[in-house]
């Protein structure tokens, strides 16, 4: 596998290119921020938009948290980091943002990727590049990881957890065993990969699907009815 590596202007293990100073209206905090591209495919003119946090406190000391978002085709910048888990969430007019008191980045540092290319910011020069699939994502997650580890080379050996909701019950198993091969091919460097967990995951849609239907209906939700109804004439299959 090709990877493309590139050299950037690092500062204490940090580029500073990609430091964001502040965001229109965010509230004073001591924390580092950082947004920008990785480039997956130099030749394919394709890169991913990633936006990463610092832990709240002693950043050195904690892991890092990649987060994916699922759809497919959710933005993980426009869902997870600013409606979920990240340091700060729209006010209630639209205007400035506001202290998220139960952001992940308490215990963690945390890293979002819009993922694949064509979701959010992520883009490709080469048009054939959006008709893609759950392989060529982990793909391409893989080596924005490598070539990401390049810009902050002072977290590559950080414990690494992979996790994301809906449709990354694909993209994060299928990228976890993307670095764990490398992992058992490499004599050099290896991920430190210590756990992934996934939310409301899209496993199988076979058996995913059916069963918010029977919880419906054994919780009363919907009548016998419609229940018989959509057993009986939908079709479930992958």
């Amino acid at each position: 596998m090709l990877l493309y590596n590139h050299p950037f202007l690092v500062i204490n293990g940090y580029p500073e290119e990609d430091l964001v100073v502040k965001l229109p209206g965010q509230p004073k905090v001591e924390l580092k921020q950082y947004a920008g591209y990785v480039d997956v495919d130099v030749k394919a003119g394709r890169s991913l938009f990633y936006y990463f946090v610092e832990a709240h406190h002693h950043p050195h000391h904690k892991p890092l948290t990649l987060w994916l978002n699922g759809g497919p085709g959710c933005s993980s910048i426009g869902g997870g980091a600013f409606t979920e888990l990240g340091p700060f969430f729209p006010k209630g007019h639209g205007r400035g943002l506001r202290i998220n008191s139960k952001s992940w980045n308490k215990a963690s540092n945390l890293l979002f990727v819009e993922s694949p290319a064509g979701v959010g910011w992520s883009y490709s020069n080469t048009t054939s590049d959006y008709n893609c699939g759950d392989a060529s994502t982990a793909r391409d997650m893989y080596i924005f990881f490598i070539n990401w580890f390049a810009k902050f080379p002072s977290y590559k050996d950080r414990d690494l957890f992979l996790t994301g909701e809906s449709y990354a019950g694909h993209y994060i198993p299928q990228l976890a065993i993307a670095l764990l091969d490398h992992n058992e091919q490499s004599r050099g460097y290896k991920f430190n990969i210590k756990g992934v967990a996934i939310g409301n995951p899209l496993l199988k849609l076979d058996r995913d699907a059916p069963a918010v239907y029977e919880y419906f209906w054994s919780h009363g939700m919907i009548s016998d009815e419609i229940g018989l109804a959509i057993f009986n004439e939908c079709d479930f299959e992958d």
